[in-house]
């Protein structure tokens, strides 16, 4: 299955991440492509309200990774943009969160290409491309293992 959207606007952008975040179980692995300024963290916010999380959702950049708890799954929010490779993210203990027979909740990776080897059974991958200040392009790629 592969969806692509045009959106233009921000309620635009939470009615397609409300769609997606219904086909979303534990455990499943979600990868986030585009650019500085796509809409990565913005569009994990609205997935994460619409699976009925109350909180707060930022960019993990210097963190590396946040949680917040949906009403069903946690949700585990990387941000790999900083690491420079799968044995780094393994040296930091990341590698337990892509272990699907252990892991409790939804992983979205945002940078993915920078940890390739680290993950091995991906369920989603959304590519985000920014058309002009308002305007972005969505692709979802539901993947088979």
């Amino acid at each position: 299955m592969k969806v692509k959207m045009e959106v233009s606007s921000l309620g635009q952008m939470q009615e397609l991440a409300k769609a997606f975040a219904a086909a979303l179980k534990a455990p499943m692995i979600v990868l986030l492509k585009g650019d500085l300024g796509a809409g990565k963290t913005t569009f994990v916010k609205a997935v994460a309200a619409a699976l009925g999380s109350k909180d707060e959702v930022t960019s993990p950049t210097f963190a590396l990774l946040n949680t917040y708890q949906a009403k069903n799954f946690p949700i585990y929010h990387f941000d790999m943009y900083r690491l420079e490779s799968a044995e780094t993210a393994r040296e930091l203990g990341f590698d337990e969160f892509f272990d699907k027979t252990r892991l409790d909740g939804v992983v979205f990776v945002e940078w993915p290409e920078n940890v390739e080897g680290l993950y091995q059974s991906v369920d989603f991958e959304v590519t985000i491309q920014k058309v002009d200040d308002k305007k972005r392009t969505f692709v979802i790629s539901a993947k088979k293992d």
